[in-house]
């Protein structure tokens, strides 16, 4: 079955805009979870911008679904996977002055550095994701140091969807598919996920490779007028259609 990853950074957005104790993110996970999650994604920044580290505390301490805990390849955010020794660990390129993740890591460039730098992580069990574009090159650098799972970048195909530009934006899903396929082709496990909508979702969901789509802001933003459990759970309906 395909599986759905919530991230639930921006509940933490909210709550840190006011600078109070809610809304609560690990709420939100439970929530989540009881809406029929499959996991919950959190991404721990260098500035703490959303989530916090006691949240990430929290959730390994009230989760019963697997934690994907998203963090850039810095010695503080490896330090703290490996005191947690959450289920799984993508590792996402990371701007300070970026409003959200653009684009995926450069592997190729630094093959050695994260071929050292995920080593310890998945001697202690962690499953080791590389967020990266639909990229061969990307791919390739990626399976040779040794990680697990690929997650598929979806915010140029979900942009040029927004933005009317149809034809980019099913060039775009071409690529995606190709590289599903190839991913899988070399024993990679593929997630997909970032910026995907009830719009958007279906033929990414549709791709047979694809085992697990990570989703966030779309389902924090639609759980403002639908509610957390409705917005999840028609995102899972989507899916599920779209994969049978």
């Amino acid at each position: 079955m395909l599986r759905l990853g919530v991230n639930i950074d921006h509940v933490a957005t909210v709550r840190n805009a006011r600078g109070s104790a809610y809304p609560d993110p690990v709420r939100a996970a439970k929530l989540a979870e009881e809406a029929g999650a499959d996991g919950i994604t959190a991404h721990l920044r260098e500035d703490r911008r959303h989530i916090a580290d006691a949240d990430i505390d929290a959730l390994m301490e009230a989760l019963s679904v697997p934690l994907n805990f998203e963090m850039a390849a810095t010695d503080e955010m490896q330090a703290i996977a490996l005191r947690h020794k959450p289920h799984a660990v993508c590792i996402v390129p990371e701007k300070r002055e970026e409003r959200t993740t653009e684009g995926g890591l450069e592997v190729a460039r630094e093959e050695n550095k994260l071929a050292h730098f995920i080593a310890p992580l998945r001697d202690a069990g962690c499953r080791v994701s590389i967020f990266i574009a639909a990229d061969k090159a990307q791919i390739e650098a990626a399976n040779r140091i040794g990680a697990q799972v690929i997650e598929l970048h979806t915010g140029a195909y979900c942009d040029f969807h927004y933005e009317g530009r149809f034809a980019e934006r099913d060039t775009e899903l071409a690529r995606l598919t190709e590289m599903a396929t190839f991913a899988h082709s070399l024993g990679l496990e593929v997630h997909a996920g970032h910026g995907l909508t009830y719009e958007t979702v279906q033929p990414i969901a549709a791709l047979p490779e694809v085992m697990e789509l990570n989703i966030g802001h779309f389902l924090i933003g639609e759980s403002i007028f639908r509610g957390l459990d409705p917005a999840i759970q028609e995102m899972r309906r989507l899916m599920d259609e779209a994969r049978s």
